[in-house]
């Protein structure tokens, strides 16, 4: 059991409104996304100055999906006066970020093995969040 998923548990208010697993596997997700981007953005920015003009449009997206997605866990964490108009909206904005991002990012895979690792990560933060989505109604 992880952090992400006791936390939920331990909480005193009712939380049966939301799926506990989507949640939860949305929040690691969205944490993992952070991560991966932030960690991209930066190595993107390692590579041979030649590199960083194509390289560009790619760190911003890995920066503006490091913080939409970190945002994003932090809010979903939240359980008292819980707003379902906020969480669907940040939940839009994170699978949109997390779309962008992987694609910019797929585009640099074959030369940029943390682009193709950062890919995947959005790949799955996207679908997590289109899931928790979908399990609102």
């Amino acid at each position: 059991m992880t952090v992400v998923s006791e936390m939920p548990e331990t909480h005193p208010a009712d939380l049966s409104r939301v799926d506990q697993a989507a949640l939860v596997r949305c929040v690691e997700e969205c944490v993992a996304c952070a991560q991966a981007c932030t960690a991209c953005a930066d190595a993107c920015l390692s590579e041979p100055d030649d590199q960083l003009p194509m390289l560009r449009k790619c760190i911003r997206s890995c920066a503006d999906c490091a913080d939409i997605c970190g945002t994003a866990g932090r809010v979903l964490s939240r359980h008292t006066e819980y707003d379902a108009t906020i969480v669907r909206a940040l939940l839009e904005a994170c699978a949109t970020a997390c779309k962008t991002c992987g694609d910019e990012c797929a585009q640099h895979a074959g030369h940029h093995e943390h682009c193709r690792v950062c890919a995947e990560v959005c790949r799955k933060c996207e679908q997590a969040c289109r899931d928790l989505l979908a399990s609102l109604g």
